[in-house]
């Protein structure tokens, strides 16, 4: 599986989402950014993610470092930077 398929998965499962993937064939790394995410715990928001990577999580991916941000937490982060 390559970074583009899992972003693929994750932009149908979170259709307001803008997602970056980055790995190398088994271990992935992921920012997803979504409205989904307000009011959501970080492990509620991860849930989200796994979901809709389905099967994939178990059986194509090894390992997915995810950061998870609502937009308004996506801005922040990007104006301290």
């Amino acid at each position: 599986m390559d970074p583009e398929e899992i972003k693929v998965l994750i932009e149908k499962g979170l259709p307001s989402s803008t997602v970056a993937v980055q790995g190398d064939g088994t271990h992935f790394e992921a920012i997803v950014v979504s409205r989904d995410f307000e009011g959501k715990s970080l492990i509620e928001q991860h849930q989200i993610v796994y979901n809709a990577l389905g099967d994939a999580m178990k059986e194509q991916i090894h390992a997915l470092s995810l950061k998870t941000y609502t937009p308004h937490q996506w801005e922040r982060k990007r104006n301290k930077e």
